[in-house]
């Protein structure tokens, strides 16, 4: 895995217009009904983190989660972080 460069970055954000890039960063914060469904969202994140091996920072308000996206071991971002919020906003259409 090679960190993305600014052009790779730029092309790779298109492809998830509700993401942020934010300094080595991606984020976005997701909105539910309550607690409980935010959890659920959390939940369903939680398991591809772990089948992916790439893991969210996670921020939980009430309904609101807030993910980041960074490939820490490169000190920036990587095609995992873009390819992980892509599957991230599929779970949040699909709930």
């Amino acid at each position: 895995m090679k960190k993305l460069t600014p052009a790779q970055i730029s092309k790779s954000a298109a492809r998830v217009p509700d993401w942020k890039v934010s300094g080595k960063a991606i984020t976005r914060t997701f909105q539910f009904k309550d607690f409980v469904e935010a959890m659920k969202f959390v939940k369903r994140v939680a398991k591809h983190a772990e089948a992916a091996w790439h893991h969210p920072d996670i921020d939980i308000r009430w309904n609101k989660v807030k993910l980041v996206m960074t490939s820490h071991d490169l000190g920036g971002l990587s095609e995992k972080d873009f390819s992980s919020a892509v599957e991230y906003d599929s779970l949040y259409s699909s709930r």
